[in-house]
Parts: structure tokens; sequence; C-alpha cells
């Protein structure tokens, strides 16, 4: 059977910041969503179904929140699903999202991911203890840190490469105004003088705790013909996972990355990623992930990809943007983190990504990963309808 094309035709974001308490969590979530319906110049009544994901509910400690969310996001009476797959669940939402309009399910589906991070406290949410061993860990720097210095050995990259990203995503945030951090006197050399958290992570090079929440409208091609305004096309999407520890397992390059964006890329009909792809959103959490997820992703071949950080390519001017957006080293409610990067691709091909749009961007990929690098999710948008 072949698959309903699906359009973005709705995007909305609160503004991201360290905490909201102006507004509870059914607060935040309907600014998002009432954002997506104004830019779809749609209404509730024209929503059939809700697809809605956050990060594990103990961060908040409100247990299954999609049920107390329903009247906020006008989902009464109509199907909601609840997704979650640690921190990549912002992009798997979206998916699932997306192919309930891909199968004809529905012909229009709000979906939805938040956090509200001031209400908990992520750090120690996230130091779980490791088999066997003693229980050192503070946050996920610890656990992915030896992973950074693992690729560091492997490729040969010199020690100031997670600088240059930070310093490049935190610029890059200034120019986006739902951007958490927004650090006007930011420079290099202040990135590099900051604290070491863990080694070889230091604190200008990780993300913030962020509050706020992201929402967008998928539809179907008929749907898309009504819109206001250009759609962004799902041209390509698929979720992967592995386990976070077995025999074998590559740390650096997960498997499960790799066969992901593989996949995405054959339903894309791209064949060369690195020349393609015009703007790319992705999940760097810490600023080392960005050359190991460039090389994991098929940007760049191994040990390669800290070269192209090195050299301008993944500024917003260069050959491969990475995170005009700012990222999520700029902006970081877990639970939407995700759906922030499949947003922002989206926006960049609709041109309506403002000062930091890249020139020309007509394909994006958004890239989402979560676990001990066990979950991960991904889709190309393009500015044309799929042939097929």
């Amino acid at each position: 059977m072949v698959k309903e094309p699906v359009a973005v035709v709705g995007i909305g974001q609160t503004k991201h910041v360290a905490a909201r308490r102006d507004v509870s969590i059914a607060g935040l979530v309907r600014e998002a969503a009432v954002r997506a319906l104004d830019d779809a110049q749609l209404t509730w009544a024209d929503i059939d179904a809700v697809v809605i994901g956050k990060a594990p509910d103990f961060f908040e400690g409100v247990m299954m929140p999609e049920l107390y969310l329903a009247d906020a996001l006008g989902a009464v009476g109509k199907p909601m699903l609840r997704v979650h797959t640690a921190g990549s669940v912002g992009g798997s939402t979206a998916l699932v999202a997306c192919n309930l309009v891909a199968a004809r399910v529905h012909r229009t589906v709000l979906t939805l991911a938040f956090e509200k991070q001031s209400e908990s406290n992520a750090m120690w949410g996230l130091s779980l203890p490791i088999p066997f061993q003693q229980p050192l860990l503070a946050g996920a720097g610890g656990f992915f840190a030896p992973h950074v210095r693992a690729y560091m050995r492997r490729s040969g990259a010199p020690d100031t490469i997670g600088s240059l990203v930070a310093y490049k995503d935190r610029r890059n945030a200034l120019k986006n105004p739902y951007a958490h951090l927004h650090e006007k006197d930011i420079t290099l050399e202040k990135v590099q003088s900051s604290p070491m958290l863990w080694d070889p992570i230091r604190y200008s090079e990780t993300c913030p705790s962020s509050d706020g929440a992201c929402a967008m409208v998928l539809t179907d091609a008929v749907g898309a013909r009504r819109a206001p305004r250009r759609p962004a096309w799902v041209l390509g999407g698929a979720m992967r996972s592995e386990p976070t520890m077995f025999a074998g397992k590559d740390y650096v390059s997960p498997r499960a990355g790799k066969e992901c964006a593989a996949d995405v890329f054959l339903q894309s009909g791209i064949t060369d990623p690195r020349r393609e792809i015009d703007a790319v959103e992705m999940y760097v959490p810490f600023s080392w992930y960005e050359p190991m997820w460039l090389e994991n992703l098929g940007f760049a071949a191994e040990g390669e990809g800290w070269k192209l950080t090195e050299s301008g390519v993944t500024e917003i001017g260069g050959d491969l943007p990475v995170n005009p957006s700012g990222g999520v080293l700029s902006t970081n409610p877990i639970g939407a983190s995700g759906m922030i990067r499949f947003a922002e691709a989206a926006m960049q091909v609709r041109g309506q990504a403002g000062e930091h749009q890249v020139d020309g961007a007509r394909r994006a990929l958004g890239h989402a990963y979560g676990g001990g690098s066990q979950f991960f999710s991904m889709w190309v948008v393009g500015a044309e309808r799929p042939t097929s």
C-alpha cells in the first residue's frame, strides 16, 4: 500500500527558560499547542488525535501526566497516545504521529513533547547505578565522558574541538528567540576557561536544564493543500534501538544510530548526505557529540568528523550547518529536545527560521538519541512533496 504523504503545517514552541513558574505543566503544553495551531490556522476541532511524549515521569514526579493534560490539549473524546524513549522521545513522538497520518489512521494529528525540569532533579535522576561498578557517576555527563575520551583516542582529535562546538552553538542561539541560553558576551576563551566537570567535558560544553514544550501539526496531502504557508514534507523517518550494554557495543558510534540514518536516507532518496542535506538539527547535549554523530550518521568518515567542525563546515555559513538554532547545548527541556530538533529542521525547509535561517535550505535532518545511546529517531524533511 502506498503511504499517504505527510506534511508539517504548524509549529509552536514556548520560550525555553530555566523555570516557568508562571504556568503549570498544562499551561506550558497548551502554550506550544496553541502556537502550532495558529501557525497552521487550524482549531482544536480540526485535530483528529494527539500524540504526546516526555522523558521519565520521575523527573517531575507526576505519573502518567498525559491523562490530566487531555483537557489542555483538546484531546477529550479523541484518541491520545503517550510515547517514551528516554531522551530521543521528542523525535520518536513525532514519528509515531507521522505514521498515524501516513497509514491513514488519522488525517490531522497534533504532536507535542515537553519537560518542566525546574520541578525535577534530572542530575540525580540520571545518576543510575551500573552493575558491578562503584556508583561514582553524577548525571549523564559522567556516563558519556568516557565515550568522548574514547573518541578522542580513536580519532586523534585535539582537545579544542569541544569548545569550538559550544562556542558555535551558543552564538547561534543568540539568533533564536526561543533558545534558553542567550550569552551575549560569549567568547571562545570563556568556554575554554570554564570549569571541568567530567574530563574532558567543561561546564560551557554541556546542555542547560530547561522548562519548555514544542508542538507540531501533521496532516495529509489534502490538509497540506489547504495550509496557509509552505509545508515541510516528511521524506523519511526511522527509529532504532539497541541495549545500553552488551558485548561488542561501540559507544563511540552505536550500530543503531548508523542503521537508523541509513534507513532514513534510503527512504529519502539521499545517496550523499554530506552534499544533499542543507541543514542538520542534531541532538548534541555535550559538545563533543557533534563530531561523533557526524561520523555515526554518515556525514564524515570514521575519525574525520572533528575536522568538519574545526574547518568551519558546521557553521551557519558553512557547507553543512549543524544546529543553527543553538541546539541542545543552548536549550534542553529533555522530553522536548528531540522534537525541537525535528521542528527546527522543518522550520528550515519552510523558510521560517528567522535570523538562524540557512539560505536555500531545501532538505534538513532532525536527529535525536536517548538513554545510554540506545534509542535513535530521525527524519528528513523537504520543501518538495515526495514523488512516491
